[in-house]
């Protein structure tokens, strides 16, 4: 098994629940805070072996939801990390949260890399999904983090929102290009049990207008020079989300926090999502010990979500088996579902859409 070199934190606090979120969180409360906090600082002394970091991430929630003295406080507990001369750290933003003292204390502690959640431009869409920012705010953000030499910045937006037309995806996708930032993540808006848009049983666009948007999308970043990394994720080389590759690298990673995961030794784990349970200090939830066959699963389901595929030799390496011994390569190269290129094996360029129903094919 590798050794550790990434750490995600989650902090799950919010100003606002977005309707389509599913990811643990709750409504910022400042009384519970600095429990949070410390019960945060014991479970990382509890687990972290001081092995140096190579990628540290940290998202939510929205970290910057912590008002300032509070941020500081996850920073210095962040510290505690080692980290290698070569080093990605994330933070993930709002931009109504994000103020330029967050960010003198983002540089101050090594912090080179911004993920922000904008999700889309349009002003009616917003307010859809229950945000508040503006398309200016996003602007002058921006502007503000590039003053303090922030160049690594990513942005999230969200497609086939509910009543969206293509051109106003296609508008999302220009406004994106004038912001000139190396990095987009873009996901279908997927409609996520316990969720808002679940409970008002708002329903998704049809596949194909889904698939049109996908298609239009990937196409107007490559015109771009961006380069389609991973089904989701599109960056300007060299500036490709080294901490998500360890995800899709099937690589051991800390998770530290109310309902993050882990992958270690062998194990891969979730945290609790109970608040009370957490803050005293009750971490792990349940964990699975993984077979050498669900290793193989993950590493083609992850790994099939990168555009570059896997690689059978570290396939090879890593469980001393060929993929084609495992897994129907073949009859999937026939179908023309998957291709392949001296030692990769990917999904084809027209295929990409329907890799889920693909990847499924491996657990069959």
């Amino acid at each position: 098994m590798s050794m550790i070199q990434s750490v995600y934190i989650h902090i799950p606090f919010c100003n606002r629940i977005c309707h389509y979120c599913d990811f643990p969180k709750m409504l910022y409360q400042k009384k519970w805070i600095h429990n949070y906090l410390n019960a945060l600082d014991t479970e990382i002394k509890t687990y972290y072996q001081n092995e140096k970091m190579k990628t540290i991430y940290i998202g939510g929630g929205t970290p910057t939801v912590l008002e300032l003295e509070e941020f500081h406080q996850l920073l210095k507990i962040i510290d505690q990390f080692q980290k290698e001369k070569k080093y990605e750290y994330t933070i993930e933003c709002n931009v109504e949260s994000l103020t330029e003292d967050k960010i003198k204390y983002m540089k101050k502690y090594g912090v080179n890399r911004i993920s922000i959640g904008v999700e889309t431009f349009h002003s009616h869409h917003l307010k859809t999904i229950n945000r508040m920012h503006t398309k200016q705010q996003v602007i002058d953000t921006i502007q503000l983090l590039k003053k303090y030499n922030f160049d690594n910045i990513n942005i999230d937006l969200i497609y086939a929102l509910p009543n969206e037309t293509l051109s106003e995806v296609m508008m999302d996708i220009e406004s994106f290009l004038q912001l000139k930032i190396p990095h987009l993540s873009t996901y279908s808006l997927m409609i996520e049990p316990h969720t808002t848009f679940y409970l008002q049983k708002q329903l998704p666009v049809a596949e194909e207008i889904d698939a049109f948007m996908y298609q239009a999308i990937c196409q107007r970043l490559k015109q771009h020079g961006y380069i389609h990394y991973e089904i989701s994720n599109f960056a300007q080389p060299g500036y490709a989300s080294q901490h998500n590759l360890t995800y899709w690298n099937n690589e051991p990673y800390y998770g530290f926090g109310l309902g993050a995961s882990g992958y270690i030794k062998e194990i891969r784990y979730t945290n609790t999502k109970s608040f009370t349970h957490y803050c005293n200090h009750q971490y792990r939830f349940e964990q699975e010990t993984m077979t050498t066959r669900t290793k193989m699963e993950n590493e083609m389901i992850l790994g099939l979500r990168k555009r570059e595929g896997i690689n059978r030799n570290i396939f090879y390496k890593k469980y001393g088996q060929t993929i084609e011994s495992v897994f129907p390569i073949q009859t999937l190269l026939e179908q023309g579902k998957l291709e392949a290129k001296q030692d990769w094996i990917f999904i084809p360029e027209d295929q990409i859409y329907r890799s889920n129903d693909i990847l499924i094919e491996f657990i069959q």
